[in-house]
């Protein structure tokens, strides 16, 4: 009752302002059409390298399993597979029974530190033994061979053999549960997918401005949040994918200004352009313009020829950065950081700004024939997000717009402050104190009593809660707002917000250009739509070059090269952890050969084009009297670790953990289809098995990709 009431507040509020937020309501949604802990123990000895990538993996998962399981659920509950759960982990778990009967000690499976065991060692799976020898005071030789012996002894079904090199028991997986594996789960097309578990979540991502195209640091932004919805709803989770739409503010009327002064009435129709190319040019013409006109005033600032003309408070600030300015001893940085605030002043002085702010300042007061112009440039706008959405592969469950939310939250503050967690200054605005956090004094409230971003973004919180009750909110945004993002949850946890703890910020890098970084005021941005036409150009020359067109038709071919461009843009993209900045190169995503989409994609045109050619054989048919060959071993073994592929990619919220899983399932697959045959295998039992590796390996990357957002092509 309580936030129906604050909604009801929040319209009153905003029919009080003029009218301009109950129309923006109306106007945003006819105008954008998608909807669319570990244990830590001493060891006895200084680890090596090899321990110390054990350990640090290990702590990596035990710190965010619970992210992706409820607390009293274990990480890999959620893995799908004869045992209802993976053998890295069964493994964990007869290993903690083992050291029990062994020892009487009572560790849990998740104090086991459990890794694939490397190449030049036999086995394939490594327990690391130092973590527990000085508890059960076992030189690590004496202890592996105690474990192993008893592993085999008593799960000979699962440990056909060890071997202990240096405190690190290698163990091998029996051929026979493989047979087992692969026979359950060859036909299933869902593999890999855990069952719905009652959890919502919600992942807000994209957030435009309606000043200019979609661009490349958009699309990581789109990749992300669309990838980890979909991992999200893999692990089970009920998932709403949401997009908040920046369609107001000063930026928004920087092109409105442009428009007005320079179109002559020019339409996107008339001027043949995408309406949000269309709209974003005039962003740019605006900013040409406004250099022009400040540069005289910061070229004479820069002087310290300091006008008379400017208001008090610019006055006095322009003398004081002057004045700094004259240090012999200032650093280079320091300089340049004094003459970027020198032109905001000299920008904010011109004619230009001011009839930017006025006619802003109509658009809140709901200016007749202000509004209209917002009206008629967004719709421009939305009609080219809607078309470059559809080409990526986004969408939405529930778009948000800043018009109509901009005015919420100032209801919360008020609230606050009768609780004593915000205080108001002298001047009249209002603060919050987060230093015992660790961070500062934030506003929240201006002295003229108009919200900041922080005040909009609570009450946002509140309205997606209502809408979408959920025990996790993610909100898929650049690094560059992880300060924001702790002061939010921290406001909404004073405030005794339900969704509060649930709130999660999956922070990424910037993507940067080979020539440097993005800028939108100096038109020097990768566009969404150049980026995604020339990605299907190199697909198309990349494709003719290796002679892998014929037999296609040109609806196809066209079809293909939209395929290809975009599961390279996509992968190179997501191939990387989120939270590192990257450089984008074109020519290097679409390399048919290594770490690239395409690379993937031929993969699974392969072993599509040998079902085909060989036929499928029903599991029934596979014998387990052969014993496994290596390569065919390894590939089995990557198979069944993919659901916890999929769950460690969640509890991380991290798609390049799939990326990278499907790319190294690939090449694994390459080796194997090019030392054994298929179709002439040495018996029918060995077709029928290598049939049915091929058959689980295409579901695979299928699936794996499908979580990526990229397709597959039955055929290159």
């Amino acid at each position: 009752m309580l936030l129906e009431n604050e909604i009801v507040a929040y319209e009153k509020d905003k029919d009080a302002k003029g009218g301009i937020a109950r129309t923006a309501g109306s106007i945003a949604k006819s105008l954008h059409g998608h909807k669319p802990g570990k244990k830590r123990v001493k060891p006895i000895e200084q680890p090596d390298n090899q321990t110390r990538h054990h350990r640090a993996k290990a702590a990596k998962v035990a710190r965010l399993q619970y992210i992706c399981r409820p607390p009293a659920t274990d990480y890999f509950a959620g893995c799908q597979t004869s045992r209802d759960m993976q053998i890295e982990q069964f493994l964990k778990e007869i290993g903690s029974k083992a050291i029990k009967a062994l020892y009487g000690l009572d560790l849990a499976s998740a104090d086991l530190t459990l890794n694939d065991t490397k190449p030049e060692f036999e086995g394939d799976y490594t327990l690391v033994l130092f973590s527990f020898v000085k508890l059960v005071r076992k030189a690590p030789d004496q202890l592996g061979n105690e474990l192993g012996n008893w592993l085999q002894a008593n799960h000979g079904d699962v440990v056909s053999a060890y071997n202990v090199i240096k405190g690190f028991l290698n163990i091998t997986v029996a051929d026979t549960y493989l047979f087992s594996f692969l026979q359950a789960n060859s036909a299933n097309s869902g593999y890999g997918f855990a069952a719905p578990n009652g959890l919502r979540v919600m992942v807000e991502y994209s957030s435009p401005n309606t000043n200019k195209p979609l661009h490349l640091g958009h699309l990581r932004n789109n990749f992300l949040g669309w990838s980890v919805a979909e991992i999200y709803k893999a692990n089970g989770y009920d998932v709403w994918k949401t997009c908040v739409v920046n369609d107001r503010g000063i930026h928004i009327c920087k092109s409105m200004l442009a428009w007005q002064r320079f179109a002559n009435g020019a339409t996107p129709q008339s001027a043949g352009a995408k309406g949000d190319h269309f709209v974003g040019d005039y962003y740019v013409k605006f900013e040409n313009a406004l250099r022009d006109e400040a540069q005289p005033l910061l070229d004479a600032l820069l002087a310290g020829q300091i006008p008379d003309g400017l208001d008090e408070q610019a006055l006095a600030k322009a003398k004081a950065i002057w004045q700094n300015m004259q240090q012999a001893d200032l650093p280079a940085d320091k300089r340049t950081e004094l003459a970027a605030d020198l032109k905001d002043i000299a920008r904010n002085d011109t004619l230009l700004m001011k009839e930017v702010r006025e006619m802003l300042r109509k658009w809140e007061l709901g200016d007749t024939e202000t509004i209209a112009l917002w009206e008629m440039m967004n719709r421009w706008v939305y009609d080219g997000f809607s078309q470059t959405y559809s080409r990526i592969g986004s969408n939405f469950d529930k778009t948000y717009y800043e018009s109509e939310v901009y005015l919420l939250g100032k209801h919360f503050v008020e609230e606050g402050l009768g609780k004593g967690i915000f205080y108001k200054k002298e001047d009249g605005s209002v603060w919050i104190d987060l230093t015992d956090e660790g961070l500062d004094e934030k506003l929240v409230l201006r002295k003229d009593g108009t919200s900041v971003y922080i005040t909009q973004d609570i009450g946002l919180a509140r309205l997606k809660y209502k809408d979408f009750p959920m025990e996790q909110s993610l909100y898929v945004i650049a690094d560059e707002q992880n300060y924001h993002m702790k002061v939010l949850q921290l406001i909404c946890k004073k405030l005794g917000m339900p969704f509060a703890k649930g709130i999660q910020h999956l922070s990424y890098g910037m993507v940067d250009l080979p020539s440097g970084r993005m800028k939108s005021r100096e038109g020097t941005v990768v566009d969404a739509d150049d980026l995604c036409d020339e990605m299907e150009q190199v697909a198309a020359a990349k494709t003719a070059e290796l002679g892998k067109v014929d037999g296609f038709q040109p609806e196809e071919l066209k079809e293909l090269y939209h395929t290809l461009g975009m599961g390279a843009l996509k992968y190179f993209l997501l191939r990387v952890d989120p939270q590192k900045r990257m450089v984008f190169n074109p020519e290097e995503s679409i390399d048919f050969h290594g770490n690239t989409g395409p690379f993937i994609q031929y993969t699974y045109a392969r072993t599509r084009s040998v079902l085909r050619k060989v036929g499928e054989v029903a599991g029934a048919e596979m014998g387990a009297s052969d014993n496994l060959f290596p390569l065919e071993k390894q590939l089995l073994v990557h198979l069944e670790k993919f659901p916890c592929s999929v769950a460690e990619a969640c509890a991380q919220m991290d798609p390049s953990v799939v990326a990278n899983y499907v790319y190294n399932l690939a090449k694994m697959y390459n080796s194997f289809y090019t030392e054994h045959k298929v179709a002439n295998a040495e018996s029918g039992q060995k077709k029928a098995l290598r049939l049915a590796m091929c058959h689980l390996t295409a579901t695979v990357i299928k699936n794996g990709m499908g979580l990526l957002g990229i397709q597959v092509p039955e055929r290159m």
